[in-house]
């Protein structure tokens, strides 16, 4: 894969953007297991030496946003793709539904709260769209966070939202924070094979929520809200991605290759130490040199 075949994921600003009309599936990067494993660990090589330049340099961070339906890989992505980088610089987050106190603030105060420091890469596994996802399917769900039904929002609610996130994710690109948001594209057909694929595995029986199937009812209306939600909030410094998810190991090829993509546009470099700094370190090494 090349950084042009990178570009082929990204989303522009597209009016007419239509899942349905976007594969779930592509030629695959990999002719073998053995392969896959093999162009896998040279991602994540590359990943772990980013990584490194990043927390040296300190002064910028990456935040990556992963988004998809139910059984769409999500987890499996980040346990295979970032299982190379240092734990103590790197920081998952799974965005679950908001307590009680998140709910006392406006729609974005968690995303502050758990935002990378810098030098760090942060993970959201779902993230703040799910508040232009979830509650798009189900607009009760506003009514928690003490908004009135969905009849009474106004017909520029969603598209104020939207903007919202727009407006604070640009925020965040000019504060040092480069946003990357993907999301992995499954069939439904793929959904219910993994679904059906829990039932015969015991080590995956706790994975089966009744939740999953209720909400698979809705997959129409979910698809239109992700397309909605894509087109309107991918931007030039914080696109989308849109990645072919049938496929799990593909899927985490792609992922790969955007992440270390990602981190080498940041033009991320070891700290140029200072004249002065230098002869500090020079008198400290000749003083280790003389010690016992």
């Amino acid at each position: 894969m090349t950084k042009k075949s990178k570009g082929r994921f990204e989303v522009n600003s597209d009016k007419h953007l239509k899942l349905s009309k976007i594969p779930v599936e592509m030629k695959s990067f990999y002719k073998s297991e053995d392969h896959y494993k093999a162009l896998l660990e040279e991602k994540k090589i590359f990943l772990e030496e980013y990584q490194t330049r990043l927390y040296a340099d300190h002064s910028r961070s990456l935040l990556i946003v992963f988004q998809g339906m139910d059984t769409s890989g999500k987890d499996g992505a980040i346990k295979h793709v970032m299982s190379g980088v240092n734990p103590q610089g790197c920081v998952v987050i799974s965005f679950k539904e908001p307590t009680s106190i998140e709910l006392d603030h406006d729609f974005l105060w968690r995303v502050n709260m758990n935002l990378p420091t810098r030098g760090q890469i942060g993970i959201f596994n779902r993230s703040y769209y799910e508040d232009v996802l979830i509650t798009r399917v189900h607009p009760k769900l506003l009514k928690k966070g003490f908004i009135s039904s969905s009849k009474k929002l106004g017909k520029n609610f969603w598209k104020d939202r939207y903007q919202d996130i727009t407006n604070h994710e640009h925020y965040l690109h000019r504060q040092g924070y480069k946003i990357v948001k993907i999301f992995i594209h499954i069939s439904k057909e793929e959904q219910k094979k993994r679904l059906l694929e829990r039932f015969q595995d015991s080590k995956k029986l706790w994975k089966i929520s009744e939740g999953d199937f209720q909400e698979r009812r809705y997959w129409k209306e979910y698809q239109t809200a992700y397309e909605d939600c894509i087109r309107n909030t991918s931007s030039k410094y914080c696109p989308w991605y849109i990645v072919p998810g049938d496929d799990k190991k593909n899927a985490r090829l792609i992922i790969a290759e955007i992440v270390v993509d990602s981190l080498k546009e940041m033009g991320l470099k070891y700290p140029k130490l200072a004249p002065e700094e230098r002869l500090k370190l020079e008198k400290l090494k000749s003083l280790l040199e003389k010690k016992d």
